[in-house]
């Protein structure tokens, strides 16, 4: 066997499958030859046990012992807790050979870290340390833990407690802590072979407490908390056969998934015996199969490795070959008359189907594969003059060039019903000329003419458009292109007379419409743009924004050095994530996000730009420039405050729809593109998930943006979370300011606040005009 999979290559259409095999008692011991016959089997990893069930019988005994002391003492405090000594050959057949690294080791199942008892709890920390330390003494990777008793009295702070100090005792091994996706009735305490069973009565003083399906991830956040979301710490989360709601999957989804355990009892029989999975853990399965980190699969108890009873023993083993060729006619009829071996692996089988019938990715996941969560400065294209590539990657996108397209052209019939003349375009802010190329196409289909002009700053794309003139056959020198900052553009010279712009296009939207100076490059420009008839592209756009759990992008931020990390807003694909505050399903809404109960994201709209302005603002920001009298005084956070009317300020309220962590806010935007004069259907862009299938499906242009929390606030379910953002401007830059609030309504209707973020600024890494 090879050692563990990382990370399976996300470029490939369909995910490969780790699947390993687990069994809760082992009946033979895990040896080289074990491993190799699993490998054999179809199997690219097994769990083994650190401990033997003699070290067992052991340590009970010594509780047991102390116990029978302390009963028959006068004075039970003088009874010393039991000492565990250290393991020996006996106790475990572990050792540190070269197939080590294939094995995810188990700790005893059997102690129990969260007890209240403190004898149990004792002898289990010196266990479970016994066994850790022993593990990564041996070079083990991966060593997955069983997870606290879900019942009343367990002392779950115990349980972090001891594991946030393993992580401590070995630098590379990774603790997988083994959790049901909801809570189940636990028998560990009645099991008379465990620790749990022995502990005292007295002991158990919490009284019962009724627990939702978020139990089981309630605990998980504690132990995750305590360890300071280590990165070496994640989830082996057990798949039932009977699913939770689609808000508790979805809150799975967000967190570091190592592992799916599938017990024997989650399979179903089909109709023709044979162990199947119900549609919707199948769905489940492909959902979480598709996480930037992909999980393995552990298959528990679902029979011993073939042949392991017998070591060396060949094995007949079914073919399970991902593309076996067609038989011919007489291949069929031999293959007939031959009895069918049988399967002795049927569990791992049909695992290895739904491998091979995986349905394939979506257009973005595909086009962002390897870019999912991985945190990215929004870009400055006034201040830095953008590579080739990146402008490629822009060019790769199959929808937005042909919306533009569409929006020019209908633009240019309603302009030229009332112009009776060549149609003025200009694209401002070039590039390499997609959306010139666009213009020019408009123009062709509808048979309107255009003087096209193309205006670009950056001195490199300025060189290819003049070559793109000059060689492409649809450019055919008559595009002019000037190479100048749009702000600074006097206008078209035309028929050797200053002219004004009919139709000005641009694509200077940034993941929050406005993020990259969208407002102050337009406002700059449309000195150009004809003050009756112009029509910008975009001639408006929105940013929206919503509360969301994001462990992954926390994880990765704490890691960071950099003393500004907190206080940036960063592209990512978001992917990995969980929508906290969710509404029901408007009828008038297409979405591919909804969930499984009719729900979708509440995004709400921060504030929106309009292109172009009315003629007295910007009026009065020319007034302003000059810092004269009759301007007033000076901006609000410096400057003259020419530019204070693309400043906002939003003050957004949602309700949690269950309880979980904010880590910050996901944020969106939506543009129109052009509205028909004939009323027709609004030509839009949209990266909001609720309505981008609906306007602008399969477009990979923009991802969102995240705004990060410092420190995560807990959420409790139907607590209402506020949210204060503001767009701010010192006349030489933008940047965002955001805050969280976090209220919930006691009895009686009186309404507190229990927790608040710090407020988060972006001015010392603000986008520069």
């Amino acid at each position: 066997m090879e050692t563990l999979p990382g990370v399976a290559p996300q470029e490939q259409q369909n995910t490969y499958f780790y699947v390993g095999q687990h069994e809760t008692k082992r009946t033979v011991p895990v040896t080289t030859e074990l491993g190799n016959q699993a490998q054999d089997a179809g199997y690219d990893m097994m769990t083994r046990p650190i401990t033997s069930p003699g070290f067992q019988a052991r340590v009970l005994a010594l509780v047991d012992a102390c116990f029978d002391a302390v009963s028959s003492s006068s004075n039970a405090d003088a009874v010393p807790y039991p000492l565990v000594a250290p393991l020996t050959p006996d106790d475990t057949n572990l050792v540190p050979d070269e197939y080590i690294s294939t094995m995810i080791c188990c700790t005893s199942p059997w102690i129990d870290l969260a007890s209240p008892d403190p004898v149990i709890a004792h002898v289990s920390r010196q266990v479970f340390n016994h066994e850790v330390a022993y593990a990564a003494f041996c070079g083990v990777n991966n060593i997955m833990i069983q997870g606290p008793g879900l019942e009343a009295s367990s002392v779950i702070s115990q349980y972090a407690r001891a594991i946030w100090h393993s992580l401590e005792v070995g630098p590379y091994i990774n603790l997988q802590i083994l959790l049901p996706m909801q809570p189940r009735e636990d028998s560990a305490a009645q099991n008379g072979l465990s620790l749990a069973g022995r502990a005292r009565n007295s002991f158990k003083t919490l009284q019962s407490i009724s627990t939702d399906a978020l139990w089981s991830w309630d605990t998980w956040e504690l132990i995750r908390s305590t360890c300071k979301y280590h990165p070496r710490l994640t989830v082996a989360l057990e798949i039932p056969q009977k699913l939770p709601s689609s808000a508790i999957q979805s809150r799975w989804f967000s967190e570091p998934l190592r592992t799916l355990i599938i017990p024997e009892s989650t399979f179903m029989k089909n109709a023709k015996g044979f162990p199947v999975l119900s549609k919707p853990v199948q769905s489940l399965l492909t959902r979480y199969m598709r996480l930037k980190t992909v999980p393995w699969i552990i298959l528990s108890d679902v029979g011993p490795i073939p042949g392991q009873d017998h070591p060396g023993m060949p094995v007949n083993l079914p073919d399970r070959s991902a593309s076996p060729e067609l038989p011919t006619p007489a291949q069929s009829k031999r293959k007939q008359q031959v009895q069918k071996p049988k399967d002795l692996t049927p569990y791992l089988s049909y695992i290895r189907h739904l491998q091979r019938t995986q349905p394939p990715r979506p257009i973005i996941d595909r086009f962002a594969a390897g870019y999912q969560d991985f945190l990215q400065s929004p870009l400055q294209p006034l201040t830095d003059n953008l590579e080739s590539i990146t402008y490629e990657v822009f060019e790769k996108d199959p929808i937005k060039y042909e919306w533009y397209e569409r929006a020019v052209a209908a633009a240019l019939k309603d302009l030229h019903k009332k112009l009776q003349r060549p149609v003025v375009v200009a694209v401002v802010g070039s590039g390499r000329g997609p959306l010139v190329t666009r213009c020019l196409k408009a123009s062709a289909s509808t048979g309107i003419p255009v003087k096209q002009w193309a205006i670009e700053k950056n001195p490199n794309a300025y060189v290819l458009l003049q070559r793109r003139n000059a060689t492409d056959p649809l450019w055919n020198k008559r595009v002019t292109v000037v190479k100048t900052d749009m702000r600074a553009w006097a206008g078209p010279i035309i028929d050797g007379q200053p002219g004004k712009v009919d139709i000005l296009v641009s694509e200077l939207l940034g993941s929050f419409a406005d993020n990259e100076l969208s407002p102050e490059c337009l406002d700059g420009v449309q000195h150009v743009l004809h003050p009756e008839h112009g029509v910008s592209v975009p001639t408006s756009y929105t940013a929206h924004f919503t509360p969301i759990a994001h462990p992954r992008i926390y994880a990765d931020l704490l890691s960071r050095t950099d003393d500004q990390k907190w206080e940036l807003p960063y592209v990512t694909m978001l992917h990995q994530y969980d929508n906290l505050c969710l509404q029901p399903l408007d009828s008038k809404i297409t979405t591919g996000d909804k969930t499984a109960d009719n729900q979708i994201p509440d995004i709400q709209t921060a504030w929106e730009f309009v292109h172009p302005l009315p003629t007295p603002i910007i009026a009065q920001s020319t007034l302003r420039r000059g810092g004269s009298v009759q301007a007033g005084g000076s901006g609000m956070v410096g400057g003259d405050g020419w530019n204070e009317h693309n400043s906002r300020f939003c003050h957004l309220r949602f309700t949690a729809s269950s309880r979980g962590v904010c880590h910050g806010l996901g944020g969106y935007f939506e543009t129109v593109l052009y509205s028909p004069a004939d009323g027709s259907k609004k030509i839009e862009l949209s990266i909001n998930p609720n309505t981008m299938e609906d306007k602008s499906k399969d477009m990979i242009s923009w991802f969102p943006i995240f705004f990060p929390l410092k420190t995560p606030l807990y959420i409790p379910t139907a607590s209402e979370i506020e949210v204060s953002m503001w767009r701010q401007t010192d006349d030489r830059k933008v940047w965002y300011e955001w805050q969280v609030e976090v209220f919930v309504t006691l009895p009686g209707g009186n309404r507190q606040r229990i927790a608040a973020s710090e407020l988060h600024s972006s001015i010392k890494n603000g986008c520069l005009m």
